[in-house]
């Protein structure tokens, strides 16, 4: 599965299955509890029902009274990472099939099998296949799709329209304006927006509660801040800390993701705002290399506390602008020594003109 879930990208077997299977083969229960204890907490607590995903409830609610009607149409869940759509597919699927669920889905990756030839094969096949059982139609769901070939995309447009009464389709993807428009049309879209800090921190306290872990008040926001609407990074990032630190401050939250201080980064700003080109070059690349830390990084650190900062319009809107270009030239491999010279040379331009009258 991709980042697009809560969830990671493991196979998609049912966790509890996974123990029993384990505990049989190994014929002991404690064998079972020590599987059970090692999974990543994405996979531990991923949602089983719908009632059980994270925020969404206007989607879950709408996808619940197509399944009671037996009118469930083929499904398009695009959004950012971590907000819930592999998640809500596999707990649809739990809702039609039962416990056994896994024998009448689908389910491939794009962005591994992404060609013309999967279509045809194992799409293709696995649609072909009529079932036996009440429901009548079987389920095959894409991950990824936004990373498959447009070749490919077309030739599934055609097998959507020809199976539709033996399958369903859920195509899950991050951008949906990489999906043609052919099987956009074919779909019911729907969009799964960035979860609301509310909601995460409620499932991080359950898990917090559950796992026993010791965090800081402090570290509980930098740990909401960095999940930015993210659930899978959340869990992942609190699972990292929990297993590295006997209590998680802020400060371990920011060295265990990498993430720069936020007293680094008003230390950055403050010094190319304020003190001459030298001074601050120097303070910006003893402090990259005492903490690890790249250029990326600051600039990602940098633009909240910017807007907080008492800037005329004009002022800002130059620098922010300066800000995403200098990232982005850095992202297509530009040189970091040149961009925070270019970086620096624009903050004292913001300066200017935010003096000027």
């Amino acid at each position: 599965m991709s980042d697009d879930e809560f969830g990671t990208s493991a196979n998609m077997m049912d966790v509890d299955e996974q123990i029993a299977s384990f505990a049989k083969g190994k014929g002991k229960e404690t064998d079972a509890v020590e599987y059970e204890q090692n999974l990543p907490w994405v996979e531990k607590y991923r949602p089983v029902t719908l009632d059980d995903v994270v925020s969404h409830q206007d989607i879950t609610s709408t996808i619940e009274r197509f399944i009671d009607k037996n009118r469930l149409p083929h499904l398009l869940f695009y959004g950012p990472p971590g907000t819930g759509k592999t998640s809500t597919i596999i707990a649809m699927a739990r809702r039609i099939y039962g416990k056994d669920y896994k024998k009448q889905i689908l389910e491939l990756n794009a962005s591994d099998d992404r060609g013309i030839d999967v279509v045809r094969s194992q799409i293709k096949q696995f649609a072909e296949t009529r079932t036996l059982f009440s429901k009548g139609f079987k389920l095959i769901i894409l991950d990824e799709a936004d990373m498959m070939t447009q070749a490919a995309q077309a030739a599934l447009r055609r097998v959507i329209e020809q199976y539709t009464k033996n399958v369903r389709f859920c195509i899950i993807c991050n951008y949906v304006n990489k999906i043609v428009p052919a099987i956009q049309s074919r779909c019911t879209r729907f969009r799964f927006s960035p979860l609301p800090v509310g909601e995460i921190e409620k499932r991080v306290g359950t898990v917090i509660e559950a796992e026993g872990v010791k965090l800081t008040d402090d570290g509980k926001k930098a740990l909401l801040k960095l999940s930015k609407g993210d659930m899978r990074r959340a869990l992942n990032i609190l699972q990292a800390c929990h297993a590295a630190f006997d209590t998680t401050t802020e400060t371990d939250v920011y060295a265990c993701t990498g993430n720069p201080l936020p007293a680094d980064i008003e230390s950055i700003v403050n010094s190319m705002l304020g003190e001459d080109f030298t001074t601050s070059y120097e303070k910006i690349n003893t402090m990259k290399t005492e903490r690890g830390l790249a250029l990326q990084d600051l600039i990602a650190g940098a633009y909240e506390y910017i807007e907080s900062l008492e800037f005329k319009p004009n002022a800002r809107i130059y620098l922010l602008d300066h800000l995403a270009t200098t990232e982005h030239r850095l992202s297509t491999g530009g040189n970091e020594k040149i961009q925070l010279t270019a970086l620096l040379g624009a903050f004292k331009m913001a300066v200017e003109l935010s003096a000027k009258s």
